[in-house]
């Protein structure tokens, strides 16, 4: 079976007037320039599009799709607008002119949206001698030394004569083939970058689709606003189809919806599958020269082909400066449609020029950073915590972050930018692992939070007990709880199984009242007693039972009920547990040496342990962002 057809998007950056259309239309036979003025004037002035079909270094079709953006500086808005969602950039440097100040820019836009892949072009090599064409190239690798195009190569065309065309349509060739397939995790979007009417079709939308699929007759609605609107045809470089995935450059036939009611920057979404939002926890950089960005500055804002003024609050710093990275919160003047990793570009000045920016850590942080000086500092650490983890472990993270409160798998989508199927994969396996709870199939939380549940309830319980044993209203005690019904009712049923209360009833009863010997608890006390005193030493299971007279069967049971209220915790999967105060002690120990590494050697004698319990305590740190790993050392976060 032959590959499937592969979409790498490809945009042209470089200073007004080095040649960047010409170059496009010398690859592909099409002319960008689309605007009486544009024509008129010669310049490019908004967004071109064109694309070209080959094959790919595997035999696969390969689909480029160039976006051409203006090089003036009056035009970086329709620049930005262009930059985003690209693959991989073609830097256009003029061989008469050499670097110039929109060069410099545009590499910097780059940079900052994370676009890693790039070629760079001399344009007009026909114009020079050789000697200058010899003199500009040196100039130009000496530019892009320890930027994104170090690795690329730069070769001298000209679209006048057709000098070195092919040569780069080879080097295009190999650079899209090795561009990674986006991931088929991410929901569906689609932002607008252009809108009109096309004769016998009506309202015609397009953009890069950066997640997701889309199929005629697909709902979907239109952020901000939520208006909907229907697919009534797809189209890929200009041809029907039947879908088009992500990395795809699309126009859309939509019914239901005037051009009039679409602007640049809307974002096409399935339904309820993302909120728009205006505040947002971010990775906040400033380049080397621009200005420092103060705490409550006032910025541009710009992401895919959206933009507006934003207010930044700093989270520890009064100032960023320049070549420097800090935390923020930024507060939007208008909501956007962003997820977690969604990179943006800051401009300010006058001239307004692009001074930073940055990744989306959290789109949708908690609310009143501000009060608290507490508050704003564990905030603070959640994201550094954030910025380090897996793609996995920030999930685990926001998961976490709901405490007993919990997060359907739907919100958890809306938050994090993934399908729920995707979702649900890593879910089911947490739940085998034994690390979350799943109480009614529509609430996520930990097994630590589980426990806090269930604690809640006997907490609430236990002044009812000796003198008062007529139990409580089921009703009444959810009330008291401010437990989720879902999660109150997994909770209350655990604990009757384990009987630590009766359920009789309208009403529940303590474990005395409900005629229980009581007995339960003398062994699971002294089992939770001995993991203490072992402190992060403790015996395997099958020892502590024969020093203890509790039978294998018996101790698992005992062991998971102290899993289950949290005392234990389980590191590996050969049933070894410690008591969770002695970890809480090694891990405020292992805090204090922040920013430090350790090596499995320096850890076995700073917490005087064997190799045997060395490793599993290293993982436990990592699962729990206090260390992270680093080839055979560990970084203390």
């Amino acid at each position: 079976m032959a590959p499937a057809a592969r979409s790498v998007i490809l945009g042209t950056a470089g200073h007004i007037d080095h040649g960047k259309t010409a170059l496009v239309r010398a690859l592909t036979g099409i002319d960008t320039d689309r605007l009486p003025e544009e024509k008129r004037r010669g310049i490019t002035i908004d967004l071109g599009f064109a694309s070209l079909e080959t094959q790919a270094c595997d035999g696969s079709t390969l689909r480029l799709s160039f976006v051409d953006v203006p090089g003036h500086a009056r035009f970086v808005r329709n620049m930005l607008a262009g930059a985003a969602g690209i693959d991989a950039v073609l830097m256009v440097i003029s061989a008469e002119e050499g670097v110039m100040p929109q060069t410099e820019e545009h590499l910097a836009i780059c940079s900052l949206l994370s676009i890693e892949r790039g070629i760079t072009v001399l344009a007009k090599a026909d114009a020079v001698s050789e000697e200058r064409l010899l003199e500009t190239m040196r100039a130009v690798r000496s530019f892009v030394r320890g930027t994104l195009l170090a690795g690329g190569p730069v070769l001298a065309v000209s679209a006048h004569s057709g000098s070195g065309i092919a040569e780069l349509r080879r080097e295009l060739i190999r650079l899209a083939s090795g561009v990674p397939v986006r991931s088929p995790d991410a929901v569906f979007r689609l932002p607008i970058d252009r809108a009109f009417v096309m004769k016998g079709f009506g309202t015609v939308v397009t953009g890069t689709l950066i997640g997701g699929s889309v199929r005629a007759g697909d709902e979907l609605a239109i952020l901000p606003g939520g208006r909907t609107t229907r697919v009534r045809g797809v189209q890929v470089h200009g041809r029907p189809e039947e879908e088009a995935g992500a990395g795809s450059r699309v126009a859309l036939n939509l019914v239901r919806i005037e051009t009039a009611e679409l602007n640049r920057g809307d974002i096409l979404v399935v339904p309820s599958s993302v909120p728009a939002v205006d505040t947002l926890d971010i990775e906040l950089s400033v380049l080397r020269g621009a200005p420092p960005v103060k705490h409550r500055a006032r910025i541009h804002f710009h992401a895919f082909a959206s933009e507006c003024i934003a207010t930044a609050t700093l989270y520890d710093a009064a100032s960023v400066g320049p070549g420097e990275t800090e935390l923020a919160r930024l507060r939007l003047s208008e909501p956007m449609a962003l997820l977690p990793d969604d990179r943006f570009v800051l401009r300010m000045g006058t001239p307004i020029t692009t001074i930073g920016g940055g990744r989306i850590l959290d789109a949708h942080p908690p609310a009143q950073v501000r009060q608290a000086q507490t508050r704003k500092a564990k905030t603070a650490e959640w994201l550094r915590k954030l910025h380090a983890a897996s793609r996995e472990e920030r999930v685990w993270l926001r998961v976490a972050r709901r405490g007993l409160s919990g997060v359907s798998p739907k919100e958890l989508s809306r938050e994090t930018g993934i399908t729920e199927a995707a979702l649900g994969g890593l879910i089911q396996r947490w739940i085998r692992e034994d690390r979350v709870h799943l109480p009614g199939e529509t609430c996520i939380l930990t097994q630590e939070s589980f426990a806090m549940a269930r604690q809640t309830i006997l907490e609430q319980l236990r002044p009812r007990s000796g003198a008062d044993s007529s139990g409580v209203r089921r009703s009444e005690l959810r009330e008291q709880t401010g437990l989720d019904s879902d999660i109150f009712d997994d909770a209350l049923r655990s604990l009757e199984q384990e009987r630590q209360l009766q359920v009789a009833g309208a009403f529940v009863l303590p474990s005395a009242a409900s005629g229980g010997s009581g007995h339960e608890h003398g062994p699971v006390s002294t089992l939770a007693e001995e993991y203490e005193r072992a402190g992060i030493t403790p015996p395997s299971p099958g020892e502590l039972g024969m020093r203890l007279g509790i039978a294998p069967a018996e101790m698992r049971r005992l062991i998971t009920l102290l899993l289950r209220d949290g005392r234990l915790v389980r590191l590996s999967d050969d049933s070894l547990c410690m008591h969770r105060r002695a970890l809480e002690t090694l891990t405020d120990k292992i805090r204090g040496l922040r920013g430090q590494t350790l090596d499995i050697a320096t850890f076995k004698q700073l917490a005087g342990v064997s190799r045997k319990y060395a490793i599993p305590l290293l993982e436990y740190l990592d699962r729990t962002r206090i260390t992270v790993k680093q080839g055979n050392q560990r970084l203390v976060l």
